[in-house]
């Protein structure tokens, strides 16, 4: 038995706000019991709905590489941004540009990073990044001493509310300006949920 439309719609939208995490067509399918499981297109196109009728609202269905959100909008994030006394995190300049390496350069070492930013890449950095759930190691690189390889994580494009690596804008267009640009949006999907 199909369920009528807006009961479908206020199921998904009630879902999505419950769970502090991006939730995929498989999970969302999950919720419903055999007989009045919505098939694939039809979930799809009741969250390209829900996506349509948040324009000019204080929150958007965002589609991550997990899945998909409720988050702010980004015109009244800073507004949000308020609510929480302890102030945004903010990382420095060393942490943004070894993140933004990994990022268009993966799979790569330590030593890569270490090689193109001139610099030494602390163990506190790698640390932090591996915390946040942002890169891994995914491998090994077959020379001497076998340095870690390291990648980013489906978090890093949740985070980020990107879909894929392809949504990353060209390097060539932002050179100098990718640690300002990763920067600015190291906080928008922080207690976004809505």
């Amino acid at each position: 038995m199909a369920l009528p439309d807006n009961q479908l719609r206020q199921i998904i939208e009630a879902a999505l706000m419950a769970v502090d995490e991006p939730m995929s067509l498989d999970r969302l399918a999950g919720i419903f019991l055999d007989h009045e499981r919505p098939s694939p297109r039809r979930l799809r196109e009741t969250l390209a709905d829900i996506e349509s009728s948040c324009q000019g609202r204080g929150f958007q269905l965002l589609q991550t590489a997990s899945g998909w959100r409720f988050v702010t909008a980004p015109e009244v994030a800073d507004f949000v941004g308020r609510l929480w006394q302890e102030p945004p995190r903010k990382y420095s300049r060393a942490l943004v540009e070894t993140l933004a390496l990994i990022a268009y350069r993966q799979p790569v070492t330590r030593g890569d990073i270490e090689s193109i930013r001139g610099v030494s890449v602390s163990s506190g950095i790698m640390r932090t990044l591996e915390e946040r759930s942002w890169v891994r190691v995914v491998g090994h690189k077959e020379v001497p001493g076998r340095p870690a390889l390291y990648a980013t994580t489906r978090q890093f494009l949740d985070h980020f509310g990107l879909q894929s690596l392809d949504q990353l804008p060209p390097i060539d267009a932002i050179e100098d300006g990718l640690p300002d640009l990763l920067a600015g949006a190291m906080e928008p999907n922080e207690g976004t949920n809505s």
